[in-house]
Order: structure tokens, then C-alpha cells, then sequence
């Protein structure tokens, strides 16, 4: 089972930065269990349309099912780490 945080951010947004080193944390303490992919969605509209973010940050935790679970704003690690296990990291 494949696991990946997509996270939506975009470069002038504030909240993204608070949320940036919670996910690099994750990252380190979860070596390899999931994967992240960071989009930019001033660089890729096109990602962003198809999940139809309107808010950053956005993080979506999908598995090869589909999408498990979405956060809008600033997550902290309890949820995403909740988001995670039920998805199979």
C-alpha cells in the first residue's frame, strides 16, 4: 500500500510556513512509511484544480484507494499522523 501526503502550498503563504517543519518532522520520525509531494500551486493550477484546493495550506493523505483524509489549514501532527495510520503508513 502506497501512502502520500500531498501538500498544497504556495510560496507567499504564511500558515504553509508554520506548517512546513510539522511535516518535516513527520518525514524524519516516519522514515519512508509514506511519501510526500509538495505542490506548489502557483507553479501547478492544474494538480490543485483536479483537488480542488481553495485554501492553503491543504494537505490530502491518499492511499491506493483514493483519498483517505483532507485538512484545510494549518494540521497539526496528531491528525495528520491519526490521517496517516488509517490510510496504512
Amino acid at each position: 500500500m502506497t501512502v502520500t501526503l500531498k501538500d498544497f502550498y504556495a510560496d507567499w503563504c504564511g500558515p504553509c510556513k508554520t506548517q512546513d517543519p510539522i511535516l518535516e518532522e513527520l518525514e524524519d520520525d516516519w522514515e519512508g512509511r509514506f511519501e510526500v509531494e509538495k505542490v506548489n500551486v502557483d507553479e501547478q493550477q492544474d494538480i490543485a484544480n483536479e483537488y480542488q484546493v481553495r485554501s492553503l495550506p491543504t494537505l490530502v493523505i491518499e492511499n491506493d484507494d483514493g483519498i483517505v483524509e483532507r485538512f484545510v489549514g494549518v494540521t497539526q501532527r496528531e491528525d495528520i499522523e491519526d490521517a496517516l495510520e488509517s490510510a496504512g503508513a
